[in-house]
């Protein structure tokens, strides 16, 4: 036992295999999940502000009700296509496909691939939250002198935002997990990283057991942050 442990991990350092592998993986999520946030919120406003604008006030044609349909349509396009399809397809569409004809760097692709996925979902946890917002708030907004666009900025998206943080925090974790199939187009992730390891000593049990226990690991430590995180959210209310 002890002279498989040092043939896995200890010879040819190959325990650096973890260790780059796991700088990768953090690499991937933190920008994941600020390309996540942000379409997620953009999307989230947009289908939000043609319910509230165009659907439920039933506008006559204008310029306006116009361009807020045709951006909703491609938000929805965006969603389905999303969520229906494996994020493992997806990230290979986007490099054998998109960036075929690219020399580009896999982290890139797989921090879009990631980053374009987890903001459909975002979307709809944010667009949640702000439809969870007492519609009242909108009216006093209003009744401020606040534009529609004012409102939101300054009354609703705090709010919403403040509802939705754990969810997101969920989210993060989530995509953490996600991204163990950046090695199907050949990203030293952590998961890649140990699967190098089993290929080169052919004892599969250490490596595979070390990569479930460092993404346990990391899960239990962003678990806990997200816990303590909800309960100030609970004090700051009361």
């Amino acid at each position: 036992m002890k002279q498989k442990f040092i043939d896995n991990f200890i010879t040819d350092d190959r325990y650096l295999y973890l260790l780059n592998g796991l700088k990768t993986t953090l690499i991937i999520t933190f920008f994941a999940v600020i390309i996540g946030i942000l379409i997620g919120f953009i999307v989230a406003i947009i289908r939000v502000s043609y319910d509230k604008t165009v659907k439920e006030t039933k506008r006559k044609f204008s310029i306006g009700s116009f361009f807020f349909s045709v951006l909703n349509k491609i938000c929805q396009l965006y969603l389905t296509v999303i969520r229906g399809t494996p994020v493992v397809v997806q990230l290979m569409i986007i490099y054998y496909i998109i960036f075929a004809d690219f020399n580009v760097n896999k982290v890139f692709v797989a921090v879009l691939a990631f980053g374009l996925n987890s903001g459909a979902y975002v979307a709809e946890i944010v667009r949640g939250g702000i439809m969870a917002v007492d519609s009242g708030q909108m009216e006093a907004g209003r009744s401020l002198g606040f534009s529609y666009t004012k409102t939101m900025i300054y009354i609703i998206i705090p709010q919403a935002f403040k509802n939705v943080v754990p969810s997101l925090a969920n989210e993060f974790i989530v995509l953490l997990k996600e991204t163990s199939v950046s090695g199907y187009i050949a990203v030293m992730d952590l998961t890649k990283g140990g699967d190098i390891i089993r290929s080169r000593t052919y004892e599969p049990f250490f490596p595979l057991i070390a990569v479930a226990c460092v993404y346990l690991f990391l899960v239990i430590i962003f678990t806990w942050i997200v816990g303590k995180l909800e309960r100030r959210l609970r004090n700051s209310e009361r």
